[in-house]
């Protein structure tokens, strides 16, 4: 009996400092980088990912520039190959990794931490953040990648549902262009370009640090200041303008040849930090971000049978991000599922979820908490949300206890006040045949340019 009790007793506590999440330790490098740790001593392993807000909103006219000098920091560094870059982290056993979004654009490393592995790979790592050497050959490499997978992109119907949901949505906003960039813009870049962007985003104060792993904080701090010190300090980019208000909805119809139907309806949404934050991303677990159990799903695909797909989303960024609910679905029922789509969004605007739903949502975002946070790599990836977007260092301690607080009037009121059924963008990506070619009247479509040239991470 007393080991029973001893076992229920340790679960209990088990269960409740995984809820509580991970203590966050933040300071500044001496250059000025933002580094934000947690200490994870389950496995031998660090993870660390460097971040700049060095995403496609930065590209101006050159679209896609952020991605294609992300690309090219590890084909050649400090006189090393590209080749010899991926053999040093290979041979030792780590993961390099780089990627850019609309907002951010980063390098990570995966490493044991076993004293020499672990500063081989940092040594690589800096080389790679603070002496790329852009070669020509490598940038002719990086460009046809990225052309092929932009005609890729022109055979994927999602893809293209995308990219004209977000120019209708943001127009001429840096959140507009395609990050991908376009066959125009692509053709054009130069070395000269990739070098100027990298000198002006790739620098100490436009630099976040985040580091997990079994480490303790005076050799995170070391990790540190190995990887800003030799960056420019440089300073912040100004501040993005505001996203643009939708005073209006939109109907775009792209005509693709396919046995299905792509339907996005979307909104401005909420940016990182917004006051109504947890009230508008527990409100979308009920209505579809909760799989089986939204009302989206129940009502679309369970009860009419109208799609094979249903679901929704808020993508918070720096300014206002979108609200996106879609689907896919036959060509025949397209019409009735966009229908069915808008007036269950805005039944939900104007009703909030039962109290039932509320009650399940809360439960299932508490319980999959836990699994969110119980790996190197997912906590990383939280103290880039939370240092990039200056959120408080307690976000992941208090977020199971904000969860919970989030009431039903909460909800309604935040949906009522941010989201507006006669302001919508509605975008079809389907055959001129299908249903919602007659039941959906057109709207005049966006330039050419930005159906079929561009897109979105």
């Amino acid at each position: 009996m007393k080991n029973r009790c001893f076992i229920l007793l340790l679960m209990l506590c088990t269960s409740a400092a995984a809820s509580a999440g991970p203590r966050i330790a933040s300071w500044q490098t001496a250059s000025g980088a933002k580094v934000l740790f947690v200490r994870a001593s389950e496995i031998p392993m660090a993870d660390i990912r460097v971040v700049f807000d060095a995403g496609s909103a930065r590209d101006g006219a050159q679209w896609g520039l952020a991605g294609l000098t992300n690309a090219m920091l590890a084909e050649g560094a400090n006189g090393l190959s590209g080749q010899t870059i991926s053999e040093r982290f290979d041979n030792i056993g780590a993961r390099y990794g780089s990627g850019a979004l609309r907002d951010m654009a980063w390098v990570n490393l995966r490493s044991i931490t076993e004293t020499a592995s672990l500063a081989a790979a940092l040594s690589t790592l800096a080389q790679v953040l603070q002496s790329p050497d852009f070669p020509v050959s490598a940038l002719e490499r990086e460009r046809k990648r990225m052309l092929t997978g932009l005609k890729q992109r022109e055979q994927d119907p999602g893809a293209k549902a995308e990219d004209a949901f977000y120019f209708n949505l943001y127009k001429d906003h840096p959140y507009g262009s395609p990050p991908q960039g376009s066959e125009r813009t692509l053709l054009v870049l130069k070395r000269e370009d990739v070098l100027a962007f990298y000198r002006r985003y790739y620098s100490a104060r436009n630099a976040i640090i985040a580091i997990v792993g079994d480490l303790d904080q005076d050799r995170a701090a070391a990790i540190a200041e190995q990887l800003a010190s030799k960056l420019p300090a440089g300073t912040k980019p100004p501040s993005l303008p505001p996203a643009p208000a939708l005073n209006q909805t939109l109907e775009v119809k792209v005509p693709f040849e396919s046995t299905q139907t792509h339907v996005w309806l979307g909104a401005p949404g909420m940016a990182r930090g917004d006051p109504d934050t947890f009230p508008l991303y527990v409100g979308n677990h009920s209505l579809g971000g909760g799989g089986f159990v939204s009302r989206l799903y129940k009502t679309i695909r369970e009860r009419r049978g109208l799609s094979y797909s249903v679901y929704s989303y808020f993508i918070p960024m720096r300014v206002t991000g979108p609200f996106i609910a879609a689907l896919q679905t036959s060509n025949a029922q397209a019409g009735k599922a966009l229908h069915l789509l808008v007036d269950t969004v805005q039944d939900y605007i104007e009703t909030g979820p039962s109290a039932a739903e509320l009650d399940a949502s809360k439960k299932n975002i508490q319980g999959g908490f836990p699994l969110r946070i119980d790996s190197n790599s997912e906590i990383v990836e939280y103290l880039v949300i939370i240092g990039f977007y200056n959120l408080p260092l307690d976000y992941l301690e208090t977020y199971v206890d904000r969860v919970k607080a989030v009431s039903l009037a909460a909800i309604r009121d935040a949906y009522q006040r941010r989201l507006h059924p006669a302001n919508l963008v509605k975008i079809i990506v389907g055959p001129e045949r299908a249903e919602s070619a007659s039941a959906l009247p057109a709207a005049p479509p966006p330039p050419l340019r930005h159906l079929h040239g561009g897109g979105t991470p």
